[in-house]
């Protein structure tokens, strides 16, 4: 197998999403971890909502409609100069601690490695600053083309614009609906399965299900 670039998906894959569970309990006590679970949950279902109505928004908008939702079901009150610092600290995501090591291994194999993410560019560039990943990453976002993953039409601009062949082409998320998109859509596909989860039965098979990104490493195959 020849790979060209390998591509990760930016939350929960790269970054945790749930780092921000640390500032939600700071503002709401005993409410950080429901908040950050409930807060994800509505953020991938506002998305996948907009994809299919075809009523784009950026995932910024998202992100903060799917917060208000949260603090709304909890029956929290939350001023404007909160709900900022919440939204701020996904420009502050911590990246899971293997990251930043295997991300710069990988680098001296002269691999292209490109982050592609649902989210916009405003919202990953600081992120791959603070985080220390500019010199090994680059960034494209389905901001380019508007259509959110799991679209068959967001894998498609990130394979032409890579400008390599399906097969050419490691994609890996912990996300199942992100490796069913690209699996579909004809990327080879690597499950980053951290939390020890089943697959989800829709027909898809990962070629690689990884415990953490260290396995990317171990798998001779990837490298030769």
């Amino acid at each position: 197998m020849t790979i060209k670039a390998y591509v990760y998906d930016a939350y929960g894959t790269l970054f945790d999403v749930h780092s921000v569970t640390e500032k939600a309990e700071f503002l709401f006590s005993s409410h950080g971890a429901a908040i950050s679970e409930e807060w994800r949950k509505k953020q991938v279902e506002y998305f996948m909502l907009h994809q299919l109505t075809g009523t784009y928004i950026p995932f910024s908008e998202i992100t903060r409609n799917a917060l208000l939702y949260t603090l709304k079901k909890f029956s929290l009150q939350c001023k404007e100069d909160a709900l900022d610092s919440l939204m701020e600290a996904y420009l502050e995501l911590q990246v899971y601690e293997e990251v930043h090591d295997t991300l710069h291994k990988i680098q001296k194999n002269n691999v292209k490695q490109v982050i592609f993410s649902n989210g916009t560019y405003k919202m990953l560039k600081p992120l791959v600053k603070k985080r220390e990943l500019t010199d090994v990453l680059d960034i494209l976002s389905i901001e380019d083309v508007k259509q959110y993953k799991p679209a068959p039409a967001a894998y498609q601009y990130a394979q032409e614009t890579l400008a390599v062949n399906r097969d050419e082409i490691l994609f890996m998320s912990s996300n199942y609906w992100d490796i069913t998109g690209a699996a579909t859509y004809g990327f080879k596909t690597a499950w980053i399965n951290r939390g020890n989860q089943p697959m989800d039965v829709l027909g898809v098979t990962p070629h690689y299900i990884f415990a953490s990104l260290n396995d990317l490493l171990k798998e001779k195959e990837l490298h030769s």
